[in-house]
């Protein structure tokens, strides 16, 4: 056969538009398959930050909200519960919260931002269980020393009310604090700080 009368023209012309057009076809064939690989709305909302309304949170109480799957805790403290907190520290594993188990913001001996409110992870750092809020000064079963803190019930560790640890117990480090910050006087928002892009 002969390349006479091959229209060369045409031909690229037919090759340009036929690979245009299976690009536009591999285009759409690949946006379902990248769109799956993003997270669904449920494990981005897992993972988003959460709002939490202290405006009721009365004094000495505990608020429970859940981020990421886990307990947040928020209290209250009262005055006779933050001048106990230094009275404790020869008691304590790590008093001057050394190990990095908080943010930068809250690296102070009431480890938190604001002195009266303090946000925390509500799993204890041995095995994972929950601890009890026991906010009482000096129950039979916890002694005449306990000024109120956080009692793990699975193994007993024990942490006072800004979450660090006692000496002598199975959890090693001191509860965590995750990010969080004021968006006003009456409203938390935990998983998202200021320096959070």
């Amino acid at each position: 056969m002969s390349a006479v009368g091959v229209n060369h023209s045409r031909r690229r012309m037919l090759v340009a538009a036929t690979s245009a057009v299976g690009a536009v076809g591999a285009g759409f064939a690949a946006v379902p398959f990248v769109a799956s690989m993003n997270p669904s709305a449920k494990a981005r909302a897992a993972g988003a930050p959460v709002e939490a309304d202290i405006s009721k949170l009365e004094p000495g109480a505990l608020l429970v909200v859940k981020w990421r799957g886990k307990p947040i805790w928020i209290v209250k403290r009262t005055p006779e519960m933050l001048a106990a907190l230094p009275t404790l520290d020869s008691q304590l594993v790590d008093p001057a919260s050394i190990v990095p188990q908080q943010p930068e913001y809250c690296k102070n001996p009431m480890r938190s931002l604001k002195p009266e409110i303090w946000v925390a992870i509500g799993i204890c750092t041995h095995l994972g269980c929950s601890p009890t809020f026991r906010p009482e000064m000096a129950p039979n079963d916890l002694g005449a020393g306990w000024k109120g803190g956080f009692f793990c019930p699975c193994h007993g560790s024990r942490f006072d009310l800004a979450g660090r640890v006692y000496k002598g117990v199975p959890a090693p480090t001191n509860l965590v604090i995750p990010i969080h910050m004021y968006l006003n006087d009456t409203t938390i928002l935990v998983g998202q700080d200021q320096g959070a892009a």
